[in-house]
């Protein structure tokens, strides 16, 4: 019999086992990755930096390449995904052009860290081929974004149109910045420059009041 997901011997169920050995090779290889680079890393470092066997990476992951799906997925929910939809949250008595610059911050704070870019943006479109990239990507980034143009057009703050085109495009916009910025000689002058940048193209789509 389990008591509070324990069996009577205090020890841990197997579904806790399972969690937990997921959790550390998650942990080790999104360390390891943000490092060294996906092509960089050996399966073998990885199971001993998590503490674990070979064969649970197998066993959970099927490959190296399903391990770094699952870092991606985890780095995208946390930086992008929990992040933005946070910082949208705490910024609700903000009006709608201020909202979508708070998003903007959230999103160019989390890609300052050269890891989380290396494993989102040069690393992921290499390893999951650029459909498998641009899929997982939508599934955080894209979402918010949706949102916040829908909330505007409501509020009457921009034209009335489909939103999904003018979501990709903001995207697209910000994945570039995410390179423009890692790959500058001076990332904190690239990052200003390029919050200035983006700050005046959502500004332009604002209807005046």
């Amino acid at each position: 019999m389990e008591v509070n997901g324990e069996d009577r011997g205090g020890r841990r169920t197997q579904a806790e086992r399972t969690a937990a050995t997921r959790t550390a090779l998650i942990a080790a290889a999104r360390e390891l990755f943000a490092e060294h680079g996906y092509a960089g890393v050996g399966t073998q470092a990885i199971v001993e930096a998590a503490g674990v066997t070979r064969g649970a990476l197998y066993h959970q992951f099927g490959d190296k390449r399903g391990l770094f799906e699952a870092v991606f997925d985890a780095v995208e929910e946390e930086s992008i995904g929990a992040a933005g939809r946070a910082a949208v949250a705490a910024a609700e008595d903000l009006g709608p052009v201020d909202t979508m610059l708070v998003a903007v911050d959230t999103f160019m704070a989390a890609i300052a860290d050269p890891g989380v870019t290396r494993i989102t943006m040069i690393d992921a479109p290499a390893v999951l081929g650029w459909e498998g990239w641009r899929a997982r990507g939508e599934k955080y980034g894209l979402a918010v974004i949706e949102s916040l143009l829908a909330g505007a057009m409501d509020q009457g703050h921009i034209t009335p149109e489909p939103t999904r085109p003018l979501a990709h495009a903001l995207l697209g916009m910000l994945d570039e910045s995410a390179l423009y910025i890692t790959r500058a000689a001076d990332p904190d002058a690239a990052l200003a420059e390029m919050r200035a940048v983006i700050a005046r193209v959502v500004r332009g789509l604002m209807l005046p009041h």
